[in-house]
């Protein structure tokens, strides 16, 4: 770790090798890899990342969820395909074309608007087929879906090169989820055998995300948009996956100050911890602003020469302390480790999320800019 930050971010580019090389044992040739990469990596850092898919593991595709992520892509000199899957202003349609990053299409008038500002420039679109998530995209019939794709396809200064649709509950194997996933999945094949007996030529149409790679896997897929696996964390933390997916990312924190108090002693705001034994407390030099949830208050854990030391408290701003009373010896200036791995312990994002009523995803997108991120050492 880096010991010249108050705390850090350790990316762990071997678990993304890992991960990856893990999630395409399931693909057949016929199924390429789309990267999500969106919200910086899921909060793991893009340009730590991004270079290494494309330049050492051979990644060709990446998605985004706005213009702005794919530009930072190409500034990086990412050169492979970039689409961008969530909404981006029409008036933007030259910048898109400019840079040969791929839009998501949710409608006939969205294309026109796209067709009139892009200054005789071509944008490149993907077009989403609403299936079942009820998020974006195209919801009518697969007949009537491909009449809209044809009329698309027909628009000047338009290229249609794609459809793609969004599992909804991919990440169970509930019978009847599981029936509700081959229904989107037969939606979107019929939607794209349909358009092409209008004669609109899709070079793309693709539906697997991370869940649905492992669990539902389809070689009519032309990509599986490989996501929260990437990352070492579970779809739904709940429903195992046949590999153990590494964490790429371990969290930092620096202790502060250590300090003895006496029983009797009330801790941090609204006085919601009384120490009920002599307490030996460690001040660690995170709080919710870099993304450590306040809802661990008094509940959550962090690792300390190898011991799991309880949250005493309500979680600060930009502090927290924790009960170090059987960690052994415990000196300011040492880490804590937040999220990662100290002897035989563990400290996951899908533990945290458990802790706090949410998921792993928003556990790791939410750790904060002013959390700076390097490469393991490794």
């Amino acid at each position: 770790m880096n010991h010249y930050v108050r705390c850090s971010a350790e990316i762990s580019l071997k678990s993304i090798r890992k991960n990856l090389e893990n999630y395409k044992k399931f693909l057949s040739p016929s199924t390429e890899l789309l990267c999500v990469v969106k919200a910086n990596c899921y909060g793991h850092e893009d340009r730590l990342i991004v270079p290494y898919l494309e330049r050492e593991l051979g990644v060709k595709w990446f998605a985004v969820a706005n213009l702005e992520e794919g530009l930072r892509l190409r500034q990086e000199g990412i050169k492979g395909e970039i689409l961008i899957l969530g909404c981006t202003p029409p008036e933007s349609a030259p910048e898109i074309a400019e840079n040969g990053i791929i839009q998501a299409c949710t409608e006939l008038s969205y294309a026109k608007e796209l067709s009139r500002l892009s200054e005789g420039r071509t944008v490149r679109l993907h077009c989403a087929i609403d299936t079942g998530m009820t998020r974006i995209g195209l919801t009518g019939t697969a007949e009537e879906n491909a009449r809209e794709l044809h009329e698309i396809s027909k628009l000047e200064n338009i290229s249609l090169e794609g459809i793609f649709t969004h599992y909804a509950v991919a990440d169970s194997l509930d019978e009847d989820k599981a029936a509700y996933t081959a229904m989107q999945t037969e939606r979107i094949k019929a939607t794209a055998r349909e358009a092409k007996k209008l004669g609109v030529e899709l070079s793309q149409v693709h539906f697997l995300n991370s869940a649905g790679g492992v669990y539902h896997y389809d070689p009519e897929s032309t990509l599986a948009r490989l996501g929260i696996i990437l990352y070492g964390l579970y779809p739904d933390a709940d429903v195992p996956l046949p590999f153990e997916p590494e964490p790429v990312m371990s969290w930092y924190g620096m202790i502060s100050q250590v300090k003895t108090i006496p029983v009797g002693t009330t801790v941090s705001y609204g006085r919601t911890f009384t120490a009920e034994r002599e307490t030996k407390l460690a001040t660690i030099a995170v709080g919710y602003a870099d993304g450590y949830p306040r809802a661990l208050s008094n509940k959550g854990w962090v690792l300390i020469n190898g011991k799991r030391c309880p949250v005493a408290g309500r979680v600060c701003m930009d502090q927290f302390m924790v009960d170090v009373t059987d960690a052994g010896e415990v000196k300011a200036g040492s880490y804590a480790v937040l999220m990662g791995s100290d002897g035989g312990e563990r400290i996951t994002a899908d533990d945290i999320a458990r802790l706090t009523g949410t998921i792993g995803y928003e556990i790791v997108c939410g750790i904060s800019a002013r959390v700076p991120r390097f490469l393991a050492d490794e």
